[in-house]
């Protein structure tokens, strides 16, 4: 969800105006989703190497995160999405915490539509995480690092519970991933579009979603073992 600050300064507002215009965003896609067909949307809301930025970006950023989750679980609720997380999410401020806990504990029971928010999260950051977990694991005797394989190492991710990402969008035209889902992404399709997250509109996310389905996917396959045809 890139561009909220460049959006901001091109207006000359303060760039938390941006995120404020993002959020907005948020719920319009989130809501989008559903309509859509889109079963899991997971949305990049706060890296772990986004502490590096001014400290009261960093506050602000928090507050409205804190009240987003506080304001939009009734309508997570009504529209049956399970609100998940991944990221180092205990380091968190205590009061975003609480209300992370709070809505994830409201939508709990719910299994068709699910929105992942990944906060504090870094792709470099899980690859050590589930390494260190599968180690602990083989120390304990639960796991075999001769047999070690990409499928017994996922289980130990932030997304053990949730499919691999078909599609990656990133807005405001930058073509880099920038440490996510690096190894949950090996497969997906990538589409970079020139468009703000603030101006993000259904119509670019339907549009990306249709890009998505005219295109290839083999998986290393040949087009012809999979029936398709050949390009």
């Amino acid at each position: 969800m890139d561009g909220n600050g460049r959006w901001a300064r091109q207006r000359g507002l303060p760039r938390i105006e941006g995120h404020r215009r993002g959020v907005e965003t948020v719920r319009k896609i989130v809501e989008a989703s559903g309509k859509l067909g889109v079963h899991y949307l997971t949305l990049y809301a706060f890296s772990a190497e986004n502490w590096k930025r001014p400290a009261a970006e960093v506050t602000a950023l928090m507050g409205l995160l804190q009240r987003f989750l506080r304001s939009e679980t009734k309508e997570l609720v009504r529209q049956k999405i399970r609100l998940r997380t991944i990221g180092r999410t205990a380091e968190l401020p205590k009061p975003v915490q609480t209300e992370l806990a709070r809505a994830m504990a409201a939508t709990a029971h719910f299994t068709e539509w699910h929105l992942v928010l990944a906060l504090n999260y870094g792709a470099r950051t899980e690859i050590a995480d589930a390494t260190a977990a599968y180690a602990q694991a083989a120390v304990a005797g639960r796991e075999d690092p001769a047999a070690c394989t990409y499928e017994r190492l996922s289980r130990y991710l932030y997304t053990a519970d949730f499919p691999d990402p078909d599609l990656l969008i990133r807005t405001s035209g930058e073509t880099r991933i920038s440490n996510f889902l690096l190894l949950q992404c090996a497969y997906a399709e990538l589409i970079f579009t020139p468009v703000l997250w603030p101006d993000f509109a259904v119509d670019d996310y339907q549009a990306a979603l249709m890009e998505f389905a005219g295109r290839e996917r083999r998986y290393g396959a040949t087009g012809e073992q999979l029936g398709q045809p050949a390009s």
